[in-house]
């Protein structure tokens, strides 16, 4: 069976955590230990007036705001991986 994190490389992803900060952006590298995402948007969702799942329907119709050119994720900090084209939006 192959690693499913193996399939997103190069691939637009959502990483979320427990807390109200979720990760954006193309997929580069996975290790152990981390997740490296370029083009990547770091978003804070208390800064805002939507909740996590209503901003990712809001980058999925608009796109990523890259606000990072390169980001180093803990693999600790991340609760689940998914690909931002399967946030459903209906």
């Amino acid at each position: 069976m192959s690693d499913p994190l193996t399939n997103m490389i190069g691939r637009r992803v959502v990483l979320d955590t427990t807390t109200p900060i979720v990760y954006l952006g193309k997929l580069l590298e996975v290790t152990g230990d981390v997740f490296v995402l370029a083009e990547a948007d770091m978003h804070d969702c208390r800064d805002g007036h939507a909740g996590k799942e209503a901003y990712l329907v809001q980058t999925h119709a608009e796109g990523v705001t890259v606000n990072r050119r390169e980001i180093v994720v803990m693999r600790s900090a991340v609760i689940s991986v998914s690909l931002l084209k399967d946030v459903v939006t209906e």
